[in-house]
């Protein structure tokens, strides 16, 4: 008998085949249509909630025949990608730079002519979760005592309700399960989406299905085909979890085998092929963005004026900072370009440019009962010396509450040292605001400590452990000994164990740290050294023709704009070509379509709006009060100001909000422009609480008799801890291009 070859199609019919496909062919029976051999889950009770779907080779083949004909850019997930790791914030900031700069192909998602993109958005929506897409919109037992609401989360499932089916390669082939539709009376019903154990089918997207979704999300449904798992940058070994911000606006710089040749900032070498830049102290102040970040009580001068004022003045009177609970602020500064100096007084080639240098260093004590917590840190010596180092005021202070610990091994005070002191925190205070001018620049390391036992604020901050950021990067910080040691070649508190530290030897130790970045330049002994903002990377890449606002002017360089609430042009915006303050989320919607359409007359945004804009949602980040001290603006003052996040909205609300503005943003976007979602990390409060814990039991553990500890650090906080910390750092995304 002959034999022929069989054609590819009959190939790909056995391969669809099932047992009771075979055994139909061996016995000669009729063979059943392709489209019953695979079943779909369905919402519909009808016929026991399944119901027949057609192939879908076919199908597939003509929709990709379709788009290789086609040079529209796309994002899609690849059903055969293997992913081998979670995708990261980075991945993310890599995909913008491939899409609009030089960033490389990336291989967690298939893009297709990236080259036609034209626009890239960033929205940024922080406490955006991924238990949301399940149908779990509701308040945390943390929320619901905080908004006075008595849903709980996890609460019990009221049905069979799947949102969404995983993308995984493993679960394509595997039929869905059956399940009902859900009631319409239950917005809580929830089923676990991802298995709470760690395994590879953790790292792929979900494909969302939109008349699955919580009524509040369907809106998002309809613009992208998948969640993806996002993990936020963080340190294992520490249980840290790093800011998100900064994961995504700043861009690593790429190391050229010529980096003398290479545009934009150069890799610092410590040794002779160093060159120095010298810089003015001027240049090295704290930006209202790092003050918040790090805790300090921002001077008016900060703020007045501004679109924050209402919420800072609001945030100083909950936390009891005001001049009414006996702070003091710097006068005659009502913003902060008075602190610049004339230029008549400005020396030529002089680092401080005509500004008066002060460095300062103050030792506290606990005077606190036994017990209390928390602890409370009371002033008992502040050092001062100038720009030369000379010494301006160093004295002993008499707290106004009796002393329950000295610290003598970390503040080196002690009983005698005390003894016939009547210096009180109000003298000091008076005579600070006697040497302190609008011109004076204060010098420390975490200055923000000594300004709080001084009960004081200054607009103009120089912080060493923001100059020389630690190596892992935030959180962390260096300590001033460490720093000393490696920069200065100089040995600092080594009376450490017995007469503690010297404030006048901290003090100067800052100074002179300050005078050798001066030499140096910024780069030196910073982050800066391998990473810069991504608006300054994607300014070294020119617009293609098609882009170009002037078709026949010279080379246009990419441009970007963010857009935050409160004055982002003192943060990360400082970097951007455009920077446009919110005070709510509708706010932010409309200040991303001007950033897309830009200014007719260039007023503010130049005509053919920007390249790359980065956007912030902040509502239901206040509504769900995932603040911290790390926040622009704390919740109850946020939560005064916004009419979405006031008592009466309830969470479902805020989500449907958010995802409307969304959509909004969505609807904007021009034609080949990619719209890039991210929630920035999952819940941070947990994590907060416990590295607190850890941080009062490590300052017991170091000035206490073990007895004596009213923290107890063991294992179980430590896994605590970790559980946390990597919750945390689970956040979510979502990708697409219009």
């Amino acid at each position: 008998m002959s034999q022929r070859k069989r054609s590819h199609g009959e190939y790909e019919a056995d391969n669809r085949l099932g047992m009771g496909g075979t055994l139909s062919r061996l016995n000669g029976t009729p063979e059943p249509e392709p489209s019953t051999r695979e079943v779909q889950q369905n919402g519909s009770d009808d016929g026991g909630g399944w119901q027949q779907a057609e192939s879908k080779g076919s199908k597939r083949r003509k929709k990709a025949a379709k788009k290789e004909a086609s040079s529209y850019p796309s994002i899609t997930h690849s059903a055969h990608a293997r992913l081998q790791s979670s995708v990261k914030l980075s991945d993310l900031q890599n995909l913008v730079l491939y899409l609009i700069a030089d960033g490389n192909a990336p291989q967690w998602v298939s893009v297709r002519h990236h080259s036609s993109v034209r626009k890239v958005v960033v929205l940024m929506v922080p406490a955006l979760e991924e238990d949301m897409f399940n149908g779990n919109i509701a308040l945390s037992a943390r929320e619901s005592a905080t908004n006075g609401d008595t849903e709980a989360e996890g609460s019990a499932p009221t049905s069979g309700h799947v949102v969404a089916t995983s993308g995984t390669p493993a679960d394509s082939s595997k039929p869905a399960q059956k399940v009902g539709n859900p009631p319409t009376d239950a917005p809580n019903s929830f089923i676990q989406l991802r298995n709470s154990h760690s395994s590879p089918d953790q790292y792929y997207p979900v494909k969302l299905v939109s008349d699955r979704l919580p009524h509040p999300l369907q809106p998002l449904g309809g613009i992208f085909d998948h969640l993806w798992p996002i993990r936020t940058p963080g340190d294992d070994k520490f249980a840290k979890m790093h800011s998100p911000l900064a994961a995504m606006l700043t861009a690593p710089i790429v190391k050229t085998k010529d980096d003398k040749k290479a545009k934009g900032p150069q890799f610092p070498r410590e040794g002779k092929n160093w060159q120095n830049n010298r810089t003015p102290v001027p240049e090295f102040l704290a930006t209202t963005e790092e003050l918040t970040e790090e805790g300090y009580v921002l001077h008016p001068a900060h703020y007045s004026g501004t679109s924050i004022a209402v919420a800072e003045t609001a945030r100083r009177d909950v936390n009891k900072t005001t001049t009414a609970d006996g702070w003091v602020e710097t006068p005659d500064i009502p913003s902060l370009s008075t602190g610049n100096a004339a230029e008549k007084d400005i020396e030529k080639g002089s680092v401080t440019a005509g500004r008066k240098v002060l460095a300062m260093d103050c030792e506290m004590c606990i005077t606190s009962p036994a017990g209390i917590t928390p602890q409370i840190f009371s002033l008992t010596r502040i050092s001062i010396i100038d720009w030369d180092g000379n010494t301006v005021m160093d004295e002993f202070v008499k707290p106004a509450n009796p002393i329950t610990d000295y610290l003598t091994p970390y503040s080196g005070i002690t009983p005698a040292l005390l003894v016939g002191v009547t210096t009180t925190l109000a003298d000091i205070q008076k005579k600070l605001i006697a040497i302190l001018t609008p011109q004076t620049i204060l010098i420390g390391h975490s200055l923000n400590s000594d300004l709080n036992a001084l009960h004081l604020t200054h607009p103009f901050v120089v912080d060493t452990a923001l100059l020389f950021p630690h190596p892992r990067g935030p959180p962390l910080k260096s300590s001033l000994k460490w720093l000393a040691q490696k920069y200065l070649m100089r040995e600092i508190q080594k009376g450490h164990g017995s007469t503690g530290h010297d404030s006048i030897e901290d003090a100067r130790a800052c100074l002179d740290l300050v005078k050798q970045k001066c030499e140096k330049g910024k780069a030196w002994g910073t982050s800066e050294a391998s990473g810069e903002s991504i608006f300054k990377r994607i300014g070294r890449t020119l617009r293609p023709r098609r882009d170009k606002v002037n078709p026949i002017g010279d080379d246009e360089p990419r441009t970007g704009a963010v857009v935050d609430w409160g004055e982002p042009s003192r943060g990360y915006g400082n970097q951007a070509k455009v920077a446009i303050g919110c005070e709510s989320d509708a706010e932010v919607v409309a200040g991303v379509k001007r950033a897309i359409e830009g200014d007719a007359d260039d007023a503010v945004v130049p005509k053919g709006g920007c390249d790359l804009i980065w956007a912030r949602l902040r509502e239901l980040e206040a509504h769900r009060g995932w603040w911290n001290r790390s926040k622009l603006v704390d919740s109850d003052a946020l939560r005064s100001s916004t009419q979405a996040s006031s008592a009466e909205a309830s969470l479902a609300d805020v989500v449907a909000d958010t995802s409307k503005h969304i959509a909004q943003i969505y609807e904007a976007l021009p034609a080949c422009t990619a719209l890039i979602v991210y929630s920035g990390s999952g819940d941070p409060r947990d994590l907060s609480e416990m590295q607190t814990l850890q941080q009062k039991f490590k300052e017991e553990y170091r000035t206490k008799k073990w007895d004596e500890l009213t923290v107890r650090w063991t294992d179980v906080e430590e896994q605590k801890l970790r559980k946390a910390c990597e919750k945390a750092r689970r956040g979510m995304g979502f990708v697409t291009v219009k």
